[in-house]
């Protein structure tokens, strides 16, 4: 192998590992579909959602950044369900539009571990509530307090002016794997029923958009999507690897090379294959039935006489006929074919000459 064309297969090579191992390394993105109304895991929300929809609670999907709850007319009250336990915090916006009279509910936020039991069973209006964190909100008064025990709040609130922010250490207060505990559905279902408002659950904090908030993102083809994706820059740095590679003139295999195919008769090579048989088997015999048959049928031709075989008193007579010869020739030729015995290579050589010679007369006066 060439040097240059050594370095090509070691580049090429290096580069299929560091594609493999960033895929591999890469985090993974099921995560994100943790407490989506969409997902039927056991962590999702598929089945709470169903469950509203059968109790004939309008709640609707929003798959559009936060940003544009602003331009709803009416109050809303937003259901975040957390992929991953979050701050107790939320941004300047938020704070703003939850005092305008709106709802924020935020299900997985981040408090500190207490000395509670891991699963515990907490009483509300709704039912015994299954509960299972350690999780608790201590400083806080009582009267805040939706849901909790001696070690503090698994569910509470917090005023924001005309609004307010209701928080909840567990994230899978309603989750699909609780569907055997219709009070945690029916809690959750309480807990979002605010009169006069509209009811959203965020789903685009779990990725889901709508069409026309992908394409103004420029998600809306496949080349949008993978200029937005770490595999775009390794794409690019491929695509000028081999465009330098094929302006070089470099092929990966070397240079190609046509090979020149034999063309194939297959009618000889079927002969010689039979042939090869024959001699092997030394069936001289059939070969001269055979030939025999075939010689008789083409001097039949070169005297006009069809193409169908005839009785040999009838071709002998044709034959001295037409070309004048003794009747002997043909005869010796044949009587040949009805010995009916093995002859040696030798003698068949020479009966197909003097067949040979026979169709040289039959023809050369005509």
């Amino acid at each position: 192998m060439k040097s240059s064309n050594r370095l090509i297969w070691l580049i090429a090579i290096a580069l299929g590992v560091i594609i493999l191992l960033t895929l591999i390394a890469a985090p993974s993105s099921s995560k994100i579909n943790s407490g989506s109304t969409y997902s039927r895991a056991p962590d999702g929300y598929g089945a709470w959602y169903a469950f509203m929809q059968d109790r004939g609670t309008t709640i609707i999907r929003w798959q559009k950044p936060f940003q544009e709850l602003k331009t709803q007319k009416r109050p809303v009250t937003l259901l975040q369900i957390h992929s991953q336990l979050h701050e107790p915090f939320f941004l300047s916006e938020e704070k703003e539009w939850v005092k305008a009279g709106n709802t924020l509910i935020i299900l997985g936020v981040r408090e500190r571990v207490s000395a509670a039991e891991f699963s515990t069973m907490q009483k509300s209006p709704s039912g015994d509530i299954k509960i299972e964190t350690r999780r608790r909100k201590s400083s806080i008064s009582k009267d805040k307090i939706y849901l909790g025990d001696r070690f503090g709040g698994v569910v509470w609130e917090e005023k924001q002016g005309n609004g307010k922010v209701i928080f909840s250490t567990t994230p899978y207060l309603a989750a699909n794997a609780y569907q055997d505990y219709l009070s945690n559905f029916q809690y959750l279902a309480d807990l979002v029923n605010q009169k006069g408002k509209l009811l959203f659950v965020d789903e685009y904090i779990h990725g889901y958009k709508d069409a026309d908030v992908r394409q103004s993102q420029g998600k809306g083809n496949i080349f949008g999507y993978l200029a937005q994706t770490p595999l775009f820059p390794a794409l690019i740095q491929i695509g000028v690897l081999l465009a330098v590679l094929v302006w070089a003139k470099n092929h990966r295999f070397g240079t190609l090379a046509t090979l020149d195919m034999p063309e194939l008769d297959n009618s000889t090579a079927y002969i010689q294959a039979l042939a090869a048989v024959l001699q092997k088997a030394e069936s001289t015999d059939f070969v001269v039935e055979m030939v025999g048959k075939e010689e008789q049928l083409q001097l039949q031709k070169a005297l006009g006489m069809g193409s169908e075989l005839l009785d040999r008193q009838t071709l002998v007579n044709a034959w001295q006929q037409q070309t004048g010869n003794t009747e002997a020739e043909l005869y010796a030729v044949l009587q040949q074919q009805d010995r009916k015995r093995r002859i040696s290579e030798r003698e068949l050589i020479g009966w197909l000459q003097r067949w040979q010679t026979l169709r040289k007369k039959g023809t050369g006066d005509r």
